[in-house]
């Protein structure tokens, strides 16, 4: 399987070559929020992308924020590696300790953090405690984190993340 920056960055060019627009249309669109410097450089691969930056995006390509990621398929899947999951096991979410989460002091529960607040602000879900993680939003995520979504899981296992609740 290619790189995971390498595959967001080659969907993110095709959607903004769907939309006709020149990296330097999307600078202008974005009032020079995204350079076009860097936008090219996340769609070589070159350069990470960061979720709320994936978002914004979205917003002005004016798609849903899973259609900025590339798709997995059954065959891309490699279960023979540690703990990794089918994505049809993975189908329904993953639900995660939120109050766990809040304590970890590790960069990836940051992330996970921030995302897992983003999630409740859309949802209006405010019960403090516990999240389920859908699949559109496990892909979002595993394509930030550098995972496969079948690994997502595992790592949320090893976080120990899983709700119990």
């Amino acid at each position: 399987m290619a790189n995971s920056g390498a595959k967001v960055g080659e969907r993110l060019r095709a959607i903004r070559r769907q939309k006709s627009l020149s990296l330097h249309d999307v600078e202008a669109r974005s009032t020079d929020e995204f350079k076009a410097s860097v936008l090219g450089a996340y769609e070589r691969g070159e350069r990470a992308i960061s979720v709320p930056r994936l978002l914004r995006l979205s917003e002005i390509y004016e798609v849903p924020p899973d259609q900025l990621l590339p798709r997995v398929t059954e065959s891309e899947i490699d279960l023979s590696i540690g703990e990794r999951r089918p994505a049809a096991e993975l189908a329904s979410g993953y639900t995660v300790d939120l109050v766990r989460l809040h304590e970890l002091d590790d960069p990836e529960a940051v992330i996970l953090s921030r995302y897992a607040s983003t999630i409740q602000l859309e949802r209006q879900d405010f019960n403090g405690r516990q999240l389920t993680i859908r699949r559109d939003d496990l892909r979002v995520l595993a394509a930030v984190l550098g995972l496969g979504i079948e690994d997502m899981g595992a790592r949320f296992d090893q976080l120990g993340l899983r709700s119990n609740a």
